[in-house]
């Protein structure tokens, strides 16, 4: 069983499997990546699991706040 290579959700901190790393390289493993870094207006970058990009807010430009308000 290969390593594979996971980040935290800025959102809800859950670990989230990142495809494309070593681990994967080696084991030949074609597990996608479970989230995705966003670069939100306000200049900040937010490494965010698919599920919490689903409860951003869909009707304005997403805010750090916004991130912030996803653990609470």
């Amino acid at each position: 069983m290969g390593a594979m290579s996971s980040d935290p959700c800025d959102g809800c901190g859950e670990d989230v499997h990142v495809g494309g790393g070593i681990g994967d390289f080696w084991t030949f493993e074609s597990e996608t990546t479970g989230g995705m870094t966003l670069e939100l207006e306000d200049g900040s970058e937010h490494f965010l699991c698919f599920d919490c990009i689903e409860r951003l807010p869909d009707d304005r430009e997403v805010t750090a706040e916004d991130v912030a308000a996803l653990s609470e």
